[in-house]
């Protein structure tokens, strides 16, 4: 049997991702944690009532798994494909014309550094990426990524066990498109491993309204004498 999707198949899961609110609730997950549907209706600019039948919907499909906690369903991305698609239809939708709509702090603060899905995104995932290939630690092409020999001490060095059954069995190493730099930034289990570690020593901090992170000053250190990351990586390119 073939495992490659058909047209209708490929049809019905664009239609569901198309309707707006269904891609607000998905965009809302891109942050990895799981949200109750009260929580995504408020994202889908829906009542509640209305969003459990989107979340049905997306759930039947396989976009979303569903946990049950006493009273309250959480609802999360089933799986980093799922982002995956969802990171390059962001990516594809902000190649159409430019809207003209000034910038603002929120839009700032996810262009500067965010959590796509399970792996750091925006201006400090691209950073990382850089220098990470500039220190020949991996190497990036085509979308494929590859952990060398030397990075895989560094890594080990810094806390990230990438034979950790912890991390899942998804791909060591892959590149993701960033939808708001138009370059690749670090997924995979490596990427995983890194956004862990970098929260376990406090070098990000979450914000609980955003999938925006910001990074501390121990961050600010760690990331320059670690990693070599300029003074500049959040100067727009």
């Amino acid at each position: 049997m073939s495992n490659i999707a058909s047209g209708n198949a490929i049809a019905a899961v664009a239609a569901l991702i198309g309707d707006p609110t269904r891609a607000n609730m998905l965009a809302a997950l891109m942050g990895g944690r799981a949200l109750t549907a009260g929580e995504l209706a408020w994202h889908g600019g829906i009542s509640a009532p209305t969003a459990s039948g989107h979340l049905a919907k997306l759930a039947e499909a396989g976009l979303l798994s569903v946990e049950k906690q006493g009273r309250h369903r959480y609802y999360r991305l089933s799986s980093a494909n799922v982002a995956q698609a969802m990171e390059s239809l962001m990516a594809l939708a902000g190649t159409g014309p430019k809207r003209h709509r000034p910038v603002g702090p929120k839009d700032e603060a996810l262009r500067a550094a965010r959590t796509c899905y399970d792996h750091l995104a925006g201006r400090l995932g691209i950073a990382l990426a850089d220098a990470l290939r500039a220190r020949e630690h991996v190497h990036l092409a085509d979308g494929v990524g590859a952990v060398t020999p030397e990075g895989e001490r560094f890594f080990r060095e810094f806390g990230v066990d990438l034979t950790s059954g912890s991390l899942g069995k998804r791909p060591l190493c892959r590149a993701c498109l960033d939808w708001s730099e138009r370059r690749h930034h670090l997924a995979g289990r490596l990427g995983a491993g890194l956004l862990d570690r970098s929260l376990a020593l406090g070098w990000l901090a979450r914000n609980p309204d955003s999938r925006a992170v910001a990074v501390t000053a121990e961050g600010e250190r760690g990331f320059a004498e670690i990693f070599g990351l300029p003074e500049h990586w959040r100067d727009p390119p």
